[in-house]
């Protein structure tokens, strides 16, 4: 089947995603500028969570752009990923309302992990759906990065009891990581 509803659908909820991020920023009390301060724990964990949506919806979209048909396992598995997802807004605030401590900075990652989970099942599913010799499997390979980014956040959750400013530390060293779109799959499209 088209993968239109499944980009669409996406899109959206990502969106939405995104939207509650933002709205549950507060103005601070106070006119000035030193009351930012109070809030810049929010604003803060907001970047991190708004760049590392913006990441998956940049990489989900250059791996649905290389697929050229999905099935329904996909669109389960798609499902799967935007359930994480959707929990990003709540552990965001829970993370920042207090101050990265250790249990908020630990669920922030556990929750960061299952997405990462969630994309990496969505992509090897994509890649056995459209073949092992697809322009998707070509241009992801064995994805270490992705394996990479797994044990990084497991990592950091533990990490988080001990240090959860290394946790946070680990989840930036992630989302640097991914920051640029991964370039294997234009490279792959464009040949």
């Amino acid at each position: 089947m088209g993968k239109g509803r499944l980009e669409a659908f996406s899109d959206g909820v990502i969106a939405v995603i995104i939207t509650i991020m933002v709205l549950e920023l507060k103005v601070p009390h106070g006119s000035r500028l030193a009351d930012l301060g109070a809030v810049a724990p929010v604003f803060l964990s907001y970047a991190l969570s708004f760049v590392s949506v913006g990441i998956y919806w940049s990489n989900h979209h250059h791996m649905l752009h290389a697929a050229r048909t999905v099935n329904g396992g996909i669109l389960w598995a798609n499902l799967h990923l935007l359930f994480w997802m959707s929990l990003v807004p709540f552990v965001t605030d829970w993370m920042g309302e207090n101050h990265f401590a250790a249990g908020p900075v630990a669920i922030y990652g556990l929750v960061m992990l299952l997405s990462g989970c969630a994309y990496f099942i969505l992509s090897r599913m994509l890649i056995s759906h459209n073949g092992k010799d697809s322009a998707l499997a070509v241009a992801l390979g064995k994805d270490f990065k992705s394996v990479a980014s797994l044990a990084l956040y497991a990592f950091a959750v533990l990490v988080s009891f001990v240090n959860a400013r290394i946790a946070v530390g680990l989840y930036v060293l992630v989302a640097i990581m991914w920051f640029i779109p991964d370039p294997r799959i234009e490279k792959a499209l464009a040949e």
